[in-house]
Parts: C-alpha cells; structure tokens; sequence
C-alpha cells in the first residue's frame, strides 16, 4: 500500500535497485550478506573517484531518498479527500472536519470505532439501534473521512471533540458506545464531562497500556515510528485483519478492500503515527475507579487482540460495570456474535431512565 501523495520502497525493493545499478561492484554488499567496515574499506584503497567509492555514494543516496519519502509519505492532511462519498454529512468542529452519521429519534447515543477503523465498525448495529435512540457515528479525527491534522491524538483530545461535535448538535447528555481503543475515547468522555454520558457501552476494549502491541511501543521512538509506519502499517490489511476474528472466513474481500482504500488515503498514516504516540493509557487508567456511571462491557470469547482476561480487569476496576462474553467470537462481537450482542445492547440502553 502507498499513502496518496507520496510513495516508497521497502528495503528488498532498495536492494534490487543498488543491485541492477551497480552491477560491475560485486565486492559491494548484498542483502543478508555481512557489510563491510570502513576499515575494509580503507585497507583496499576506495578513495573518491573511484567506481567502488561512486557506489557507495550511490548506496547512500538512495537509502536517504528512501528515508525522505517515507517522512515524505508522513504527512498529515485536511479538507475533501479524493473519492468521497457523495451521500456524507460532514461538520467542521474546532477546525477539523468530522464526518458524522445522524439518524433515528429518542434517547441520543454516539457510536465511536477503533484504532483504524471508522463509522462503518456499526453497519450491523445502526438499523436496530436507530429504530429506538437518536443515533450518531461519526468518524474520529484521523481515520474514515474525517481530517487528519497535525495536533494531539490523545484520547482526552479525542474526548474534546466528541463533546465539541455534540454541542454543534445541540446534545448534552448521551449514552456512549465505543469499540476497542474507541473505548479509551469514551472513558475519556466520561472522566471530562461526567454530567454529560448516562452510560456507556464498551466491546472488546483497548484501555490498559499493558494492551499496547510491541509494534506501538516501538513506534513511540522519533524516527523508528516514521519509518515503521512508512513501511509497514499498511502491509497485508487483510490478513492481520483476518486475525481479529473467530472465523477468518468473516474477513470478505469486500472489507478487505476498504480498509486496503481507507489505508491509502492522504494523511491516514501520520495520524495512526500520532495516534500510537499519544495514546496517554497509563494516566487515564489510574482514574478509572472514580467513573460511576453503568457500564456494559461485550467482549468476545476467544478475542486475541484484547483477550477476555482484560475485559475481566476492567469490569473490577469499574464500579457500574457488568460484563457479556459471546462464544465462537474475536475481536468484533457486533460482527460474529450480532444478534446476541445487539439485543444486550438495547437491553442495557432500554434501563437508561431519567437524566441523573
């Protein structure tokens, strides 16, 4: 995959390139073979002019070309974005444009994704929930078609808009329901403006440090997150994808080919980037205990992404909480568990009462 607006090579496809262009070198090293020290070097008399020294200088062009198009490919971006669908609805919020859905009457409740993801998450969740509660997804900022701006992804800035967002539609107190690193976001919500979230609704969340992937951590490094991102976030959607669920054969080309497109769009990988960076768990965590409000918690049974025992963490560190495990289900209960996981959801929303 290749973010629109820039392009690179992985390292294999650099080493093609040395190999095709430097081909009367073969002292020269190759992938997988040992590189040579400055003192081999020096010791057989390589000085500028000479043709061994020209490869080298050619070697390390590229590899700085390759490391300018990845920062090159870093970028954040704002505005229309190509391909848009002609039917979104979009508000700009605080200087970001949001793509939100509104749709249904009653009880307001807001919808909102995981880690790369977008509003879609809920295409199995909005026709029953609408038919009860005024309902909004939207697209938080740096993923689906909402903008990516340069600023901080943290999910107390995510938090923020979301509250922003609900203000411009006249809303004050909601439900929230959130899935996976969504949920750090609605925890956020509820930490910020408690008087504002009756409930909240939580599948399969990612809201504990300890839950962050080894490729996240290691991200968090200036330049290491750059070129780990530049490389290798968009590689293979399908099949990491395909790993989130109980039965990979949930993992259609037709999903595998949107998230391949939404993976493309400009700016998409410097806000996932900034997102992993100021992911700021650790400190949210310590004030999970203070949320009062209920709390569902839908987690599936054999989820590997954010296995059940944090699901089991969770439900002791919030005092309202109450926990549903689906059997045969990953990471996605609204997808592989839809019938059971909407009713528990209208279920726990249908005891919202009054307003507190």
């Amino acid at each position: 995959m290749r973010e629109s607006g820039g392009s690179h090579g992985s390292l294999p496809d650099f080493c093609r390139y040395f190999r095709q262009n430097c081909p009367s070198d073969r002292s020269l090293p190759d992938c997988g073979k040992k590189r040579r020290t400055h003192r081999d070097v020096g010791s057989q008399g390589i000085s500028p002019g000479t043709p061994a020294a020209t490869h080298v200088a050619l070697a390390l062009c590229c590899y700085l070309f390759i490391l300018a198009n990845i920062v090159g490919c870093l970028s954040f971006h704002q505005g229309p974005m190509p391909l848009e669908p002609a039917d979104a609805t979009f508000l700009t919020v605080d200087g970001v444009r949001i793509r939100y859905l509104d749709i249904g009457e009653g009880p307001p409740v807001v919808l909102l994704h995981g880690y790369a993801s977008s509003l879609e998450t809920w295409e199995t969740v909005l026709p029953d929930l609408s038919r009860t509660h005024r309902t909004i997804a939207l697209d938080l900022k740096g993923f689906g078609w909402t903008d990516r701006p340069p600023g901080d992804y943290s999910p107390l800035a995510q938090a923020d808009l979301v509250l922003a967002l609900l203000d411009r539609l006249g809303l004050n107190e909601v439900s929230v329901v959130a899935h996976s690193w969504g949920s750090s976001v609605a925890l956020a919500m509820a930490l910020r403006a408690p008087d504002r979230i009756d409930r909240l609704a939580l599948y399969d969340a990612w809201v504990y440090e300890d839950q962050t992937p080894l490729f996240i951590h290691w991200a968090s490094a200036p330049v290491l997150g750059e070129i780990l991102f530049g490389l290798f976030y968009g590689e293979r959607p399908d099949e990491r994808m395909a790993l989130a669920f109980y039965d990979p054969e949930r993992m259609t080309q037709d999903l595998a080919d949107r998230v391949g497109r939404a993976l493309d769009r400009p700016g998409t990988r410097a806000a996932a980037l900034a997102t992993a960076r100021d992911r700021s768990l650790a400190e949210l965590e310590e004030r999970y205990r203070t949320i009062r409000q209920p709390v569902l918690l839908l987690w599936g049974r054999e989820d590997t992404t954010t296995p059940l025992p944090y699901g089991e963490r969770l439900v002791r560190d919030l005092p309202g909480a109450e926990l549903v495990v689906y059997p045969r289900c990953g990471h996605f209960p609204m997808i592989e568990a839809t019938a059971a996981s909407n009713r528990d959801l209208l279920r726990f929303l249908a005891d919202r009462g009054g307003s507190r």
